[in-house]
């Protein structure tokens, strides 16, 4: 039976899981939230180059990427800095929607899935 690695574990959810080469990160947000939605997004794109490379990957590996905007006209501002961050090295499938996040002041949520 194949190995699933879990780290970051608490009741809810692990931060990041591996099975069989792949690396599934769960939803990331800023932790400072008094930043506006680029601020915000600099902190999660930084906080998920710190996951892959944690898991032994990194953002040229992106399979998926689910994004959630507390307001979905903040989409250029945050693509901006997507677009910078991801550079050409591996544009991943990509979902992009305004969602009601559990905190009012977060204003990004991403989630990527990997491989290795």
């Amino acid at each position: 039976m194949a190995k699933i690695t879990r780290m970051g574990s608490n009741q809810i959810l692990s931060n990041s899981v591996e099975y069989h080469n792949f690396v599934f990160l769960a939803g990331i947000t800023a932790d400072d939230l008094s930043q506006d939605v680029s601020g915000q997004t600099r902190q999660v794109l930084a906080k998920i180059d710190a996951a892959l490379e944690a898991n032994g990957t990194d953002k040229s590996r992106l399979l998926n990427a689910q994004i959630w905007l507390k307001d979905i006209r903040d989409r250029d501002a945050m693509n901006k800095l997507w677009v910078e961050w991801l550079g050409d090295e591996g544009r991943p499938a990509r979902a992009c929607v305004e969602a009601n996040m559990a905190d009012p002041r977060h204003l990004v949520e991403i989630m990527v899935n990997a491989c290795k």
